[in-house]
């Protein structure tokens, strides 16, 4: 048997390039999804600004709730939204232990001035983390400032002369004390006494650097560290020192693990799925050649072994030569998010051995059982009737299989089901569940979801020419044939559509928010990453402006039952009573005039409010971006916090606690009858560095950016997934075709004519495009219909674009997956 398997893969091997393709790309999807799991396991970054510190100590990057009791009590965390930060206080408590010389608190904010752009304001103490000194003039004192090189150049100043600097803290004049040496790190160096406040978070600072006494350890000094600093902050050495330096790491390093964990658990059961399909399709085929081995006397277990066999000899090849790709591709992901700033400078792909294991692994062991299922009916047969039932195709699926497929679809169902009743993020995670659920249901069910789409969508052909009537016989004579042919096209355009529709759903619903929420007349935003905090009331002197409100976006965590989400914070300055003079959120229940600008109470976009439970009157647990915690009085709900922001805080509340305090725009209301064009043209002359001054668009725009890194994700996941289905679905086809090669042989020697078997195939691949495009466009519409609800509150948003697009690929893959390996069987038959 084994020399059977052998001979069948070195004198057959086209009947086994289809099995080989699916396990290739199979495996290159897996190998790609764990290596990415793996990278978010182990990601680490290695020190830049601390490399020549021993030991750090640097607040915790994450959030942390106790939900459970007793035997059940665990700690869920989530990462901040924003930088940490712990309190400078700490740095006294730590040098005065005896193994260490020095404990210098790390205080950074951004800076803005005239002709700068990216500068970042420290201590003068902060120095010693990176070894500047001041090469020329001397240490600043009250009102002075230390400059690199490249920025007094930039702001045309230098030792002795003044520059205007603006700060979270205020905006002043400073005398240039001195300059650092040429090459060191863009910065302004201010007097110990000054940064605190200018910072507009004093008595905190971004962390501690730890300077051990000649003699003392790295190990030693960090226990001290932990002796005196106790839970109140971490204590990094090594490469942790680069995730405090780096205090996204944190969130980077989830959302990697999300996707090589989530999206890599549906992609790697999609894969296995395709590859069980295209190994059964391939035994199938070769039914009369095991009922010829029963004939002639071969055993039930002799043709399991074969079957097995040539498992082993295709597997672990096609498996072995997806590891590359895989590792490339989880590359290029990863590289992508790095430039998208997604994930930090420095993190790496981690391409280890479990995930080849699991690549390799995961393709044998779908080969082998979708083998030894596919031969289990054929091997069993009589080998006096072994012949004749493999010369008819079985109309019926089994019990088994009819029951697993009933009880998928149920599954896909009672998911939705839990979707509709499911508001934001919970309503979204299970959106993947519901299509795999339903694509089960239809790869059990599928000669039977064939058999129906057969006699349905093959009426019309049967009215049309020979070509017509042949493509509807062949149709409904070889169910089974064409589930193989349907199920991969109902899983690129479930999949995709999915993926595609339930972001455009989003950026659709959230584009709409904006344009009819946005109601200033002017928008004020800034190139060089934030605006003064006073522009806002600048701007209001401007004559013509009725109102002005400056806006600071920022993030939040807050509690859902025993979960953390992540969400979006706006807050505004300001009367709250004029904020719908510019902003118009929808308000439902409550009133914004009772907002307070000591962040006792808030305002709450309606699905935010359901998925946590909470109504006017009740308190919500906040953490805001440096993970202080609030338990505000919820005092509004509005309806557009999908657009806008879907908390809505006073302005004072939310500064100290965001890693920028610059407001991200300010919106201005222009007065009745007031010159619009003179009005811009006055704004832009207020001589804020790096401001632009648009229209409502320009706000519009920025949303419409917030939500592009979550568009590509899925675009990504929509690309992977299609992609793969794709490659199987023209797989899949190619290899029924070539099977025909009897009957297009037979149709030629009974009188039809070339061009009548190209018509009739391409009417066979038409209704296979159109069987598989109706049934994955109901599975998607069934998912996305509670998910966009949960999501936007609103009904999908399917782009005709995209649709046409969707359409006309599908349409040229089965077409181009038929025609061109049937010409080249007509070539032969000729």
């Amino acid at each position: 048997m084994n020399g059977l398997a052998r001979a069948s893969v070195r004198f057959r091997p086209a009947s086994f390039v289809g099995t080989f393709v699916a396990l290739f790309f199979a495996a290159a999807v897996v190998m790609a999804c764990g290596t990415l799991l793996q990278t978010g396991l182990t990601a680490h970054v290695a020190p830049v600004r601390y490399a020549h510190v021993p030991v750090v100590v640097a607040p915790d990057p994450d959030a942390r709730i106790t939900v459970g009791h007793g035997e059940d009590r665990d700690t869920e965390a989530e990462p901040l939204t924003d930088t940490p930060r712990l309190p400078a206080a700490l740095a006294a408590r730590v040098a005065a232990e005896p193994g260490v010389a020095a404990a210098v608190p790390d205080i950074a904010f951004p800076v803005q001035g005239a002709g700068l752009s990216a500068l970042t304001g420290r201590n003068w103490d902060a120095r010693l983390v990176e070894g500047a000194t001041a090469a020329q003039g001397h240490a600043p004192g009250a009102g002075e400032v230390v400059l690199d090189p490249g920025s007094a150049k930039a702001a045309h100043t230098g030792v002795g002369r003044t520059v205007t600097l603006t700060a979270p803290g205020g905006t002043a004049a400073y005398r240039v004390a001195g300059l650092t040496a040429p090459g060191t790190a863009p910065a302004a160096y201010f007097a110990e006494s000054a940064a605190p406040r200018l910072s507009g978070h004093p008595g905190y600072a971004e962390a501690v650097a730890v300077l051990p006494r000649a003699g003392v350890t790295t190990e030693q000094a960090a226990d001290q560290a932990r002796h005196a600093v106790g839970h109140a902050a971490q204590v990094r050495t090594g490469d942790g020192r680069g995730a405090a330096e780096q205090p996204r790491l944190a969130g980077a390093k989830e959302m990697l693990i999300a996707i090589g964990a989530s999206f890599g658990g549906i992609a790697a059961a999609t894969a296995v799925f395709v590859v069980m399909g295209t190994v059964a399709l391939a035994i199938g085929q070769r039914a009369r050649e095991i009922a010829l081995l029963r004939a002639i006397g071969a055993t039930p277990r002799q043709i399991r072994r074969t079957v097995a066999t040539e498992a082993l000899l295709v597997a672990p090849v096609a498996g072995l030569a997806g590891i590359l790709p895989g590792i490339a591709l989880a590359r290029w992901w990863l590289g992508q998010l790095v430039h998208k700033d997604a994930v930090p400078h420095g993190v790496t792909v981690a391409a280890g051995w479990i995930p080849m294991v699991a690549a390799v692994g995961a393709g044998l062991l779908a080969a082998l059982t979708a083998g030894l299922l596919a031969a289990r009916r054929p091997s069993k047969a009589r080998p006096s009737e072994a012949i004749g039932e493999a010369a008819v195709e079985r109309r019926r699926p089994g019990v088994i299989r009819t029951v697993l497929g009933v009880a998928a679809v149920a599954g896909g169902v009672v998911l939705a089901a839990v979707a509709a009743h499911t508001t934001g993020d919970d309503a979204a995670s299970v959106a993947l569940g519901i299509v795999f659920c339903l694509m089960v249901g239809v790869a059990f069910l599928g000669p039977v979801v064939a058999w129906l789409a057969s006699a349905v969508l093959g009426l019309p052909l049967r009215a049309g020419g020979a070509a017509s009537v042949l493509a509807a016989a062949n149709t409904r004579a070889n169910a089974r044939r064409l589930a193989s042919a349907i199920t991969p096209i109902v899983l690129v355009t479930a999949f995709a559509g999915t993926l595609l529709c339930m972001q455009s759903s989003v950026q659709h619903e959230s584009s709409r928010q904006v344009r009819d929420g946005v109601v200033a007349d002017q928008v004020l935003g800034s190139d060089v990453g934030g605006l003064p905090a006073g522009t806002a009331a600048r701007a209001a002197q401007v004559k013509g402006v009725d109102g002005a409100v400056g806006v600071l976006r920022s993030g939040a965590l807050y509690r859902a039952g025993g979960a953390l989400n992540s969400t979006s914070v706006l807050g505004v300055d300001g009367d709250p009573a004029a904020l719908p003079g510019v902003l118009a959120l929808g308000v439902r229940t409550g009133s914004l005039a009772d907002l307070t600008g000591d962040g006792r109470t808030v305002a709450v976009d309606t699905l935010l409010a359901g998925t946590a439970k909470v109504h006017v009157g009740d308190r919500i647990s906040l953490w805001l971006g440096d993970g202080t915690t609030l338990r505000p009085t919820v005092v509004a709900t509005y309806s557009r916090g999908l657009g806008l922001g879907s908390l809505l805080l006073p302005r004072a509340a939310v500064a100290p606690h965001a890693a920028n305090a610059f407001d991200t725009e300010v919106l201005v209301h222009d007065g009745p009858g007031a010159d619009a064009a003179a009005v811009q043209r006055d704004l832009g002359r207020l001589g804020v560095p790096g401001m632009r001054v648009t229209d409502r668009a320009g706000y519009r725009a920025e949303a419409d950016r917030d939500l592009e890194l979550n568009a590509w994700a899925n675009r990504v996941m929509a690309a992977v997934l299609g992609g793969f289905a794709a490659v199987a679905a023209a797989n899949t086809l190619v290899m029924t075709v070539f099977d025909r090669r009897r009957e297009v042989a037979l149709l030629r020697l009974a009188g039809t004519t070339r061009r009548q078997v190209l018509r009739m195939l391409r009417l066979e691949a038409v209704l296979v495009a159109a069987a598989g495009l109706g049934i994955g466009t109901v599975i998607a519409w069934v998912t996305l219909v509670p998910i966009a609800r949960g999501l936007t509150g609103a009904s999908p948003y399917v782009p005709a674009p995209m649709a046409l697009a969707l359409l006309a690929a599908t349409l040229t893959l089965t077409l181009a997956s038929t025609t061109l390996p049937a010409r080249a069987i007509l070539r032969r038959a000729t």
